[in-house]
């Protein structure tokens, strides 16, 4: 049984209400991103707010980006970030942020950017609504991993050694605290 294009009873439609959704999330997201003192959860904040905008990018009709920021973002930055605040702390060391009071200057710059952007929305007039952009998907992955296979296999290398690297330096930093301490 299909579910139909629209809400039943209501009549609104189901990508406007995923798109409120993801919309949403993305916002709660970043506000917990710098908002939260706890630098752990911030990363994984800031990895709920890269995958809600891949789902925008997604719904909007553009698959090659949002599969872009899974990967990219989502699979590289974020990973990465996670692991070198998790190899880099030590066991006595705070875990709040430092820079938590400088909040009250954040906030002012934030409600003078967000009175920029919301006079500007206002006061542009937005063209109709055009007909969508076929996206050549089957284009860039031919050529990324036909032509350009090398360098993707490079990058792939690299990231890999400098994740490696990371952990031993890790290991052998706490395996000379350890040392001291004994």
């Amino acid at each position: 049984m299909p579910i139909g294009d629209s809400i039943p009873l209501v009549g609104i439609r189901w990508d406007d209400v995923l798109f409120v959704f993801l919309a949403a999330t993305l916002l709660v997201s970043a506000l917990l991103v710098v908002t939260l003192r706890d630098i752990i959860r911030c990363g994984l904040s800031m990895t709920v707010s890269f995958a809600s905008l891949a789902g925008i990018y997604a719904l909007l009709g553009n698959p090659l980006i949002a599969a872009t920021q899974v990967l990219v973002y989502i699979g590289a930055i974020s990973v990465l970030i996670l692991f070198a605040i998790m190899l880099t702390q030590t066991k006595n060391a705070p875990n709040r942020l430092v820079f938590q009071t400088q909040a009250w200057i954040a906030a002012v710059a934030a409600m003078v950017i967000g009175n920029i952007i919301l006079v500007t929305v206002l006061t542009t007039t937005w063209p109709g609504l055009g007909s969508r952009v076929a996206t050549a998907t089957a284009d860039v992955a031919s050529l990324l991993f036909h032509e350009y296979v090398l360098p993707f296999e490079i990058v792939g290398v690299l990231l890999t050694a400098a994740v490696i690297g990371a952990v031993y330096l890790a290991r052998r930093e706490s395996s000379r605290q350890e040392g001291d301490r004994s």
